[in-house]
């Protein structure tokens, strides 16, 4: 791609979906791209084989902290927002003696990213796993939640003020979520955000 492309080229972020360790050991990183029901991203990002992207970064503030002092991390996704938890949730699993809790909200149970994923981690007592969607009627088969991510979702996973919450999706939810954990006792300072 010229300079002169480049500049002009449409520029969207994207969060690393993978933790360190991941990328280290496969030697790729990975993102998460929601798609429409035709398997397109839109205009911005054409996924063709062989399309060549141009990556900045990584940048931000949303981050895991290095040596964490915590013992007890609460990941909070709505939708496309898990990519960035899962990268923190797999560097989380590395630390050894933590707990970990994620509760995960999308519209319909096809949405949920890494899916198999999750359910396997929970299966193996590794994560203490919620989800719920948020789209009414649909699938009766879903035992899962239902509705938007509440108290009755988030107090069974604060176990304590000392809890580390991260929280990434939609700017409403996130804000809501926050201020729920901030009710549950959970400290400000202890509750990260990222919004899209």
């Amino acid at each position: 791609m010229s300079a002169g492309a480049r500049e002009s080229a449409v520029r969207k972020p994207y969060s690393i979906a993978a933790a360190p360790e991941d990328v280290r050991r496969d030697g790729w990183i990975e993102l998460l791209v929601g798609v429409d029901e035709r398997g397109e991203a839109g205009a911005h990002l054409p996924l063709r084989e062989g399309t060549l992207v141009d990556i900045d970064g990584p940048m931000g503030s949303f981050v895991f902290p290095p040596s964490p002092e915590e013992r007890r991390f609460l990941f909070i996704a709505g939708g496309t927002g898990i990519a960035p938890l899962r990268a923190m949730l797999h560097h989380a699993l590395a630390i050894p003696h933590r707990e970990i809790g994620l509760v995960y909200s999308a519209r319909t149970p096809d949405d949920f990213a890494y899916e198999a994923e999750w359910l396997a981690l929970a299966r193996d007592g590794r994560i203490d796993l919620r989800r719920t969607i948020t789209r009414t009627g649909g699938d009766a088969s879903w035992q899962g939640g239902r509705g938007r991510i509440g108290r009755a979702d988030l107090q069974p996973l604060v176990h304590d003020p000392v809890t580390l919450c991260f929280v990434c999706g939609p700017q409403s939810m996130v804000g809501d979520t926050a201020k729920t954990l901030e009710d549950l006792g959970v400290a400000p300072a202890r509750i990260r955000i990222e919004e899209w």
